[in-house]
């Protein structure tokens, strides 16, 4: 497996972590019944629960541009040092975020995700060239 498919790897098991910390804060916030039903009424997270479902979102976003990515550089063959360790500092930058948006220290959030972004960004520029 390369370093890439590694990070890649890493970074969903990350986002199951954080599915599961978003889960059990929403069900702290909401109760069992709620959490488990239809929600046929929009539910409004807050605090800690929302913003965990916040993060975990954005993880998402992110995580569709990091895998193709991913993809690109592995299925070209043209994983080098540079693209792993721009893998790696993705996967560092989602793990960072984290605790940073829970705590919503600012400007380190935004300063965090532009980590991760360009990170990505290195990747699929280092493919084309």
């Amino acid at each position: 497996m390369t370093p890439e498919l590694t990070a890649l790897t890493l970074a969903a098991l990350l986002q199951i972590g954080q599915f599961c910390a978003y889960s059990l804060t929403a069900i702290q916030q909401v109760g069992v019944k709620a959490a488990a039903g239809p929600r046929d009424e929009h539910i409004v997270l807050t605090g800690t629960a929302g913003r965990l479902q916040r993060a975990m979102n954005n993880h998402f976003e992110g995580l569709i541009l990091f895998t193709i990515a991913v993809l690109v550089v592995t299925l070209s063959d043209q994983s080098t040092p540079f693209t792993a360790i721009s893998a790696f500092a993705y996967l560092a930058a989602r793990v960072a975020y984290i605790p940073v948006y829970v705590f919503g220290w600012t400007p380190w959030r935004s300063a965090i995700w532009a980590v991760g972004l360009l990170a990505t960004l290195m990747m699929l520029l280092a493919s084309l060239f």
